[in-house]
């Protein structure tokens, strides 16, 4: 028995198919067989440097396809005789209902994939404006620092252009401002459920993640105080705007508790921000209330487009911005010139907030479907964001439940992925903006809904 060497197909539309594509043509070409095995979903994330959802959506479409099984306790392998079904699997296949990857819808109104290319087309039109777009400094060039600064001016009053670096996404800002600010071996407190991508790079640059418990207003200040007592933490992450996957938004209290224990235990605040855009009532930054100590992140991909991979960071000082702007330059060089320039033409011209109220606005039809078909349920929302933290009936795990689900055709993601231990709370995070129509998203839930009222049963009838 072999353990396939996972890879990305390089022609694939996205990652996660990439990462199935690949396996189907090892199939199909006799380097893997039916039986072997697939190794962990976190060693392939490793291996292959992508976030631990992006793997877990890789499964869960090759076990909807036929590819693989799993076995508690033993892992996932190929299945027995799929090289003799694999064409018609791929052929036959119906599209999968994707309720998996934390996308922001993209309205009609908008009208992104039209304002794409046209205000591209602008930019690049002039001989003088064509200069924009060479390397520039790791940080950013001036111009879109002044953009970036004065966007972030609108809900954040301690922020200036030079404290303002812009990056290629909120993954790569938070992996370079971890390296900045931690050592190997240090202690990064965070929610019992965070976001992925935090595990991946602690897990990189060998820090340690110490879990807090969590109510339905995020990280509970006394599991944080308790931490600090036990032992030396350097940072704290957090989501205080429509966390990421539990949708709780910290209010301005339990914001100043986090920062009164943060300043009395000198402890560094990351603050990762992707949702408040999306907000019509802002809440108070953590920033604006200890702006000596934190680190804010704000990235375009979940109020905007994933397809930007731009991320604006506010540094504690100019020094650290300084510091941050030499790390990122050994990890991308910079962020792209064009995405840059382009963000910065749209927060001109106000098109930035105009796209923000259109995904908002469709935000909140979405929740309102889902909450028709989640009616009498468990779970967790923010009238305006893109995803729902759903608690599962006591007779489901997290990890079956999304298995399931993927065979009746829906990609969900398990509580799993977000948290630290297998005793903690069970839960499937839903996102709401993927699915290209109110009709496919409502097929969706309809699906979903009928699995937790009806459960499917796992047991089998003798004959």
């Amino acid at each position: 028995m072999r353990l396939w060497k996972a890879r990305i197909e390089a022609d694939a539309k996205s990652k996660y198919l990439g990462i199935v594509e690949a396996l189907e043509a090892d199939i199909y070409s006799g380097y893997v067989k039916a039986g072997d095995r697939l190794p962990s979903q976190r060693a392939i994330a490793g291996s292959l440097k992508v976030d631990l959802t992006t793997v877990t959506r890789a499964f869960n479409e090759a076990r909807r396809r036929g590819l693989i099984d799993a076995t508690t306790g033993r892992g996932s392998y190929v299945r027995q005789h799929v090289e003799n079904k694999l064409i018609s699997h791929t052929s036959g296949s119906r599209p999968l209902l994707d309720l998996s990857m934390n996308n922001p819808p993209q309205p009609e109104s908008a009208d992104l994939q039209h304002h794409i290319p046209r205000s591209i087309a602008q930019l690049i039109s002039g001989a003088d404006r064509i200069l924009q777009l060479h390397y520039q400094d790791s940080a950013g060039n001036p111009h879109d620092r002044s953009a970036a600064s004065g966007w972030l001016k609108q809900t954040i009053e301690n922020v200036t252009a030079e404290r303002t670096l812009i990056t290629s996404g909120a993954q790569s800002a938070l992996y370079a401002i971890l390296h900045c600010m931690a050592q190997p071996g240090d202690n990064i407190a965070c929610g019992e459920f965070v976001y992925p991508g935090l595990k991946s790079a602690a897990e990189q640059l060998g820090l340690i993640l110490q879990p807090l418990a969590m109510d339905e207003e995020g990280v509970i200040p006394f599991s944080f105080e308790q931490a600090c007592r036990e032992q030396t933490i350097k940072a704290i992450y957090l989501v205080p705007t429509m966390d990421n996957p539990t949708t709780a938004t910290m209010s301005l209290v339990r914001r100043q508790q986090i920062v009164e224990m943060a300043n009395e235990y000198d402890i560094i605040i990351i603050e990762d921000d992707p949702y408040s855009p999306l907000q019509t009532q802002t809440s108070k930054a953590i920033v604006d209330l200890a702006a000596d100590r934190t680190w804010y992140i704000r990235t375009l991909s979940k109020c905007i487009t994933p397809a930007l991979r731009l991320a604006y960071v506010i540094a504690p000082s100019n020094s650290q911005a300084l510091g941050l702007a030499n790390v990122l330059r050994a990890i991308s060089v910079m962020a792209s010139p064009l995405m840059a320039a382009l963000v910065s033409h749209w927060i001109y011209d106000g098109h930035i907030n105009r796209f923000a109220e259109a995904i908002r606005e469709e935000n909140r039809l979405r929740q309102q479907i889902a909450s028709q078909f989640l009616a009498g349920m468990n779970f967790f929302r923010h009238p305006e964001g893109h995803h729902i933290w759903l608690q599962l009936p006591s007779c489901w795990q997290a990890n079956a439940f999304a298995e399931q689900a993927t065979v009746l055709g829906v990609s969900v993601v398990a509580c799993n992925n977000f948290g630290f231990s297998s005793h903690q709370r069970q839960a499937v995070r839903l996102s709401l903006g993927l699915s290209p129509d109110h009709a496919t998203l409502s097929q969706a839930l309809s699906i979903l809904r009928g699995l937790l009222v009806q459960p499917a049963t796992t047991s089998h009838h003798i004959i």
